[in-house]
């Protein structure tokens, strides 16, 4: 089932902020002087993923095939709210850069178009395409409001659809759902998919509520049940789950990892994305559920899943989450659009002792943003350190290697500020082994309470002799990585000014940095970034 779609967001925003602008020309240069005036605009990201326009969540779909990244998202395009479901669209070759491309998936009669992912069916194994164009294949959610008003309990099935021309053009399977909602799940959903070579069966991972359920299928159309996978009383919703192999770093052994979205009470409230390590045989994961783990410690990543066909010369693990929290994600206080996505990021796994852990790192594209550098040296703060203007405080990346051993203060940190008071702060607290942000007096508009309820916290280790900090700041968003990945922390505000002032600060004690770096970052909007 095709759709047609005449008018695009962009075409309307054209519309909106040009219908008096008589000078500026027409085409290809008259669209690149519209996304500009976009990125003017308060708040808007410079250096991260958002939709030209309207309401964005989670990622979904996402692929590498010829040469490109494509990213597809929830979508409504008919308001900065949630509303009815579409999958967005966008490409990018380097992950920093992206096309907006037109709406990929439309409602329909079986229902909305909820999160899913796509697989490059490179053997033509569903027998859309051929092997010498072998089609991409999305699996997604079909959610019937009609049934959800009716409380049947089983508006939610899973669906398919196939492109043959990279990812533009989409038709949707004649007898879908191929997975439907016999046992009448309420919340059913999510699915992805990944390729099990021992098996030589696809291996699709779903939601249902609480747990995980595993269907297999030789073609992508015929699916059959497995396994199920969940903690033993768990009343929390589970989401947008993903499940992939990766090698232990340094070693030969294989483990799977299982990402799974909680959404709610995570350790900083709200939403929040969980994984776990195991072993799964091509019927069943197994981990133990008692070591659940969080791969982002901030408010702000949630539905983080991954890239399907990273090629095998390249070898990595590559995702993107959704950078908003469904606490208060419909009334932050952006105008013309709602939500970006993290920084895409490399995931490694690390084994120490007995246990795992997966590191999350920004991905090496993105040092291509960098400019001008600002080197700090070696530096002994007592108190506060204000550093020079010599980059814009609202967009830069920060590498400080913190000597431990020689730091005698009790707690330490990046304070972010603005002529109003206004103020954000990341504080290293030894005394209590943990990493603090607080955004409590980011901003004199407080349009959520639970956006401002308290300070936010990550158990941290002080044990060793250094302390790497790696820290993003955008427009409105804060990324943290510390000790190359080890921890993660994301999180998003939203300053009434913008911040224009960084110190570096401590408590009772001296700061010894033994080396750093400022760059300021380059806008995603210069096309030169290769």
């Amino acid at each position: 089932m095709k759709n047609i779609f005449n008018f695009s967001v962009i075409t309307l925003l054209t519309l909106s902020l040009f219908i008096s602008c008589k000078d500026v020309p027409d085409g290809k240069e008259k669209s690149n002087t519209v996304i500009s005036i976009l990125y003017k605009e308060k708040y808007r990201p410079q250096f991260h993923f958002t939709p030209e326009a309207k309401w964005m969540n989670d990622p979904n779909g996402m692929y590498y095939y010829k040469g490109k990244y494509h990213l597809f998202y929830q979508f409504y395009p008919d308001s900065t709210v949630w509303g009815p479901m579409h999958w967005g669209h966008a490409e990018s070759k380097n992950m920093i850069n992206w096309d907006h491309l037109p709406i990929a998936l439309y409602p329909d009669s079986l229902g909305l178009i909820f999160s899913g992912g796509a697989v490059v069916d490179l053997n033509n194994t569903s027998g859309f395409g051929t092997k010498e164009n072998p089609p991409i294949v999305a699996t997604f959610t079909h959610h019937n409001m009609a049934g959800e008003k009716a409380q049947t309990n089983d508006f939610q099935t899973q669906s398919i659809a196939y492109s043959l021309d990279e990812g533009t053009e989409w038709t949707k399977y004649e007898q879908n759902p191929v997975i439907p909602n016999t046992e009448k799940i309420k919340d059913f959903r999510d699915p992805k998919v990944v390729w099990h070579e021992k098996s030589k069966k696809w291996i699709l991972a779903l939601a249902a509520y609480d747990k995980v359920k595993f269907y297999s299928s030789p073609n992508l159309k015929d699916w059959s049940f497995i396994s199920d996978f969940g903690i033993e009383g768990d009343t929390r919703l589970w989401e947008c789950p993903d499940l992939f192999p990766i090698t232990v770093e340094g070693s030969d052994e294989e483990k799977w990892v299982l990402i799974v979205s909680i959404q709610k009470d995570a350790p900083n409230g709200g939403t929040a994305t969980s994984y776990f390590v195991g072993d799964f045989n091509g019927q069943e994961f197994n981990s133990d559920v008692k070591n659940q783990k969080w791969l982002d410690w901030g408010t702000d990543n949630y539905a983080f899943v991954t890239w399907n066909n990273i090629p095998e010369n390249d070898g990595r693990i590559l995702g993107i989450g959704w950078m908003s929290n469904w606490q208060y994600a419909q009334v932050v206080p952006t105008e013309k659009w709602r939500s970006a996505m993290t920084l895409p990021r490399e995931l490694k796994l690390i084994k120490s002792n007995s246990d795992y852990n997966l590191l999350s790192n920004p991905v090496k594209e993105i040092q291509k943003l960098r400019q001008d550098s600002v080197s700090l040296g070696q530096l002994k703060i007592e108190e506060k350190y204000a550093l020079q203007d010599s980059f814009s405080p609202s967009q830069f990346e920060m590498i400080l290697n913190v000597n431990l051993k020689e730091t005698t203060a009790d707690s330490f940190g990046i304070e972010l500020k603005n002529a109003l008071g206004e103020n954000l702060t990341i504080t290293f607290d030894k005394s209590d082994s943990m990493l603090y942000v607080n955004r409590t007096n980011s901003s004199n508009n407080k349009f959520s309470e639970d956006f401002f309820k308290e300070k936010h916290y990550a158990p941290l280790n002080f044990e060793n002799d250094e302390l790497k900090i790696q820290l993003f700041v955008d427009a409105s968003s804060l990324e943290i990585f510390i000790d190359d990945g080890q921890i993660n922390f994301t999180d998003i505000f939203f300053p009434t000014e913008k911040f224009d002032q960084v110190s570096l600060f401590t408590k009772e004690g001296i700061l010894n940095i033994k080396d750093s770096k400022i760059y300021s970052l380059k806008s995603i909007l210069n096309k030169d970034i290769n």
